[in-house]
């Protein structure tokens, strides 16, 4: 299966609970997933199958709504390449620090 790329931010909306500690309960579901992802101050990006990546996204933000969120807003952004893989590699290695 190709590799895609997938960047999912979301934010969650309570009246009651930390908004920080709701994104990290999304974050946990995608560490424990087992796929490359890079986590940025706006959005954290995946790299794999799609159908794998979509069904992720799913539970990261279910997990936030069962952690007490009110609602959440999810906002996605995909790099799909008809014949190949996308990887994050090819567009950041080049200006990691070290």
């Amino acid at each position: 299966m190709k590799s895609i790329n997938l960047g999912i931010q979301i934010v969650p909306k309570s009246n009651q609970l930390d908004t920080y500690s709701l994104v990290d309960k999304a974050i946990e579901v995608i560490k424990a997933a087992g796929v490359k992802y890079e986590v940025n101050p706006f959005e954290t990006v995946m790299e794999g199958p799609e159908d794998e990546l979509m069904a992720i996204a799913k539970k990261a933000q279910e997990a936030v709504l069962e952690a007490g969120a009110d609602e959440v807003l999810v906002y996605y952004r995909m790099q799909i390449r008809k014949n190949g893989d996308v990887t994050m590699d090819e567009k950041t290695a080049k200006h990691k620090q070290a």
